[in-house]
């Protein structure tokens, strides 16, 4: 007989293999978040080549960043029909070509497609894929998984960012686009390490299949008979209805649309949309402002590699944090504090001088963008649960997408309108603190809403009303039994003579 576990889901194992998955999840995320950042080491060359403005070049970044988010949907779509390894690999292939072929573009309008839209959309299918599979194989660690995993951003951005200035010195902007290609492919050795959670269960229960075969021939007469009777009524109504389900249905069924009636999810897509409008733009010219007021080319590079070095920290640090009970509980506080710590930290800004001054701030910039990056996920997920945690993080993607792409542009176009950087950070700032404020709010209130729903559950399973009224109704019912006894004793005398009769006869 099939054992009893063959067609039950395996649970997260939280270790094992999973930690082999983090490591690929650390690779895979690492390219997709820290890519876009490190190749805005060449846009000033690229600026002076092209001949273009600061808003122009920024498109590139804004670009590759909007269509890794908005791919979201169809990234998980794929994942919930392949699973995360093939739409891993696929996505490797992508980068690669999209940086290749990006060598050989002679204007910036192919700069947009090749780097914008064929690399973004390879790095959004190594985005989603990763975040997934970690929040099948941990459950317990999930926290601290999402913050190694996370980690995986800093490690890359302190790395392409001195490379990549190593790389245009010695070979150029072209030549380095090549070497790019090249290094893009190692995401197909990571999506290759992440193995199906659910293989050895298959196997068990493809093989339980196969014996209960004779079992269900056996049964075949049976079926017949059972063909015709009225009960498979039902059933053939219920393959009908499935047969006629619409495109919409088939959609539904793997982005989870009933999300948009989530209170917890709805607060958490619109401050984190507001949140993205100025998110990237600061990370995306602080090396163009430093080479501005005149830094040499490899110091305005270590200053993002400073920033992923504080990064690289924080991560973990945070994932360790907010897998604390005492933080847990309430993480979407702390998430909420990250986002205006990192605004804050924009708003002060102008106010560094020198290389000094940029590099304190990119140290407390470091900080608080590991904070978001290492709760982004997790935050999500805790409020709607893995289950949908699927369909969620396509939908928000999709959602944040538009701000993403319009945030480095509007920084690019303050930059050309002033001729000064400043107005850039104080915006980014700005938006930031007002979303984080608008989070602990409104986090707050649904906080006490669900505290308010989970009492009156709890106090209608224990209200003691339908036992009273129970208890009251058999009394009742006794009582009246009891006053009826004298009223029918004429009729029970009556019922004694007939049987007497009965048996005199």
């Amino acid at each position: 007989p099939p054992p009893a576990t063959a067609g039950r889901a395996p649970g997260p194992p939280d270790g094992g293999w999973g930690w082999v998955v983090v490591f690929g999840a650390f690779i895979s995320i690492g390219f997709a978040y820290a890519f876009p950042k490190g190749i805005a080491i060449f846009f000033k060359e690229i600026q002076d080549f092209f001949g273009t403005s600061y808003s122009e070049i920024a498109w590139v970044s804004s670009i590759m960043l909007a269509t890794t988010y908005g791919a979201g949907p169809i990234s998980s779509i794929l994942v919930n029909r392949y699973g995360s390894r093939p739409v891993v690999i696929f996505g490797g292939l992508l980068c690669g070509i999209g940086m290749v072929s990006a060598a050989f573009c002679t204007s910036i309008l192919q700069l947009y497609i090749c780097v914008g839209f064929i690399t973004g959309f390879g790095l959004a299918l190594n985005l989603q894929p990763s975040v997934i599979i970690i929040g099948k194989y941990f459950l317990k660690r999930r926290p601290i998984a999402n913050g190694l995993a996370m980690a995986g951003s800093p490690v890359m951005l302190c790395t392409l960012a001195p490379l990549n200035q190593f790389l245009f010195d010695n070979f150029g902007w072209r030549g380095s686009f090549l070497i790019l290609g090249a290094i893009l492919l190692n995401c197909c050795v990571a999506g290759a390490l992440f193995r199906p959670i659910g293989t050895a269960t298959a196997s068990v229960k493809t093989q339980a299949t196969e014996e209960g075969k004779d079992a269900l021939k056996k049964e075949g007469t049976k079926d017949d008979m059972e063909i015709s009777s009225p009960m498979n009524v039902p059933m053939e109504t219920k393959t009908e209805e499935e047969g006629g389900k619409d495109c919409c249905e088939k959609i539904n069924k793997y982005l989870d649309f009933s999300l948009f009636k989530h209170r917890g999810f709805l607060i958490y897509l619109i401050g984190n949309v507001l949140m993205f409008l100025g998110f990237f733009a600061p990370i995306v010219f602080l090396a163009p402002y430093a080479k501005h007021i005149g830094i040499d080319e490899y110091s305005a590079a270590f200053l993002l590699s400073i920033l992923a070095i504080v990064d690289m920290i924080a991560r973990p640090t945070t994932g360790i944090i907010a897998n604390s009970k005492w933080v847990r509980p309430r993480i979407q506080y702390f998430f909420s504090f990250s986002i205006a710590f990192n605004g804050a930290c924009h708003l002060l800004c102008p106010l560094a001088y020198g290389y000094t001054g940029l590099v304190v701030y990119s140290i407390f910039f470091g900080l608080a963008f590991g904070m978001v990056c290492a709760m982004l996920f997790e935050t999500l997920m805790d409020l709607v649960g893995a289950a949908r945690f699927t369909s969620a993080v396509g939908l928000v993607t999709i959602a944040e997408c538009c701000t993403i792409l319009l945030g480095p542009p509007i920084g690019g176009t303050l930059i050309d309108t002033f001729g000064d950087y400043k107005y850039m950070f104080i915006k980014c700032g700005a938006v930031m603190v007002l979303a984080g404020t608008f989070l602990f709010i409104m986090n707050y209130y649904n906080y006490r809403v669900l505290a308010k729903e989970e009492k009156e559950r709890k106090a209608k399973e224990e209200d003691p009303k339908s036992v009273r009224t129970e208890n009251e109704d058999r009394n009742n019912w006794n009582k009246e039994t009891i006053c009826d006894g004298p009223e029918l004793e004429p009729l029970r005398e009556e019922q004694e003579g007939l049987k007497k009769e009965v048996n005199g006869t």
